[in-house]
C-alpha cells in the first residue's frame, strides 16, 4: 500500500484568514472587560466603536454603520459569542451569556462530566459579575446538561 501524500501547506489566503480569526478573537477576550456596564448590550456597543476608531472609521454613525456591515453576520456572530462567553475551566464550566438572549446559559466544559452542579454554577456567576444580572438559584432551569439561567426583567 502506497504511503499517504504529505498534507499540503495551506494557501497564503488561508493562513491569513486564520491569523485575522485568531487575532480578532483574542482581541475580543483581552477587552472584553474594558467596556462597563459587563454584560450589557450597552457594552458590546461600546466594543464594536473602539474596534472601529482603531480602524480609522469616523465617528459619525454612517461609519460606524459600514464598519459593522463590514464585518458581516457570520464575524460578527462570532466576536459576539466570545465576548458574551466565559469559560471557567477549574469549574468545568461554561458561562454563555449574551442578553440580547431570552436567558444565560451554563453548561460544562467537559460533556462527559454530568450535569454541572447548582453550586459551581452560582460560583461561577459570581465570579464573572452576573450574579446581579440574573434570577436567584431558584429560579434557575436545570435541563439536560445544563442550567437556563433566566435574567432579571
Amino acid at each position: 500500500m502506497p504511503d499517504a501524500p504529505p498534507p499540503s501547506d495551506p494557501s497564503p489566503q488561508a493562513l491569513q484568514a486564520t491569523l485575522v480569526d485568531f487575532a480578532l478573537g483574542e482581541l475580543v477576550r483581552q477587552h472584553r472587560e474594558s467596556f462597563p456596564p459587563l454584560w450589557t448590550v450597552e457594552s458590546w456597543a461600546k466594543l464594536l466603536i473602539w474596534l472601529a476608531l482603531s480602524c480609522g472609521c469616523g465617528a459619525d454613525p454612517a461609519s460606524l454603520e459600514r464598519f459593522a456591515a463590514s464585518l458581516g453576520p457570520s464575524l460578527t456572530g462570532r466576536m459576539r459569542r466570545l465576548f458574551f462567553e466565559r469559560d471557567l475551566e477549574d469549574l468545568n464550566l461554561r458561562l454563555m451569556a449574551d442578553p440580547a438572549e431570552p436567558q444565560a446559559l451554563a453548561l460544562p466544559l467537559d460533556a462527559l462530566a454530568g450535569d454541572p452542579d447548582p453550586q459551581r454554577v452560582a460560583e461561577a456567576v459570581r465570579r464573572v459579575g452576573l450574579a446581579e444580572r440574573l434570577a436567584p438559584v431558584a429560579d434557575w432551569q436545570p435541563h439536560q446538561g445544563l442550567f437556563a439561567l433566566p435574567w432579571i426583567s
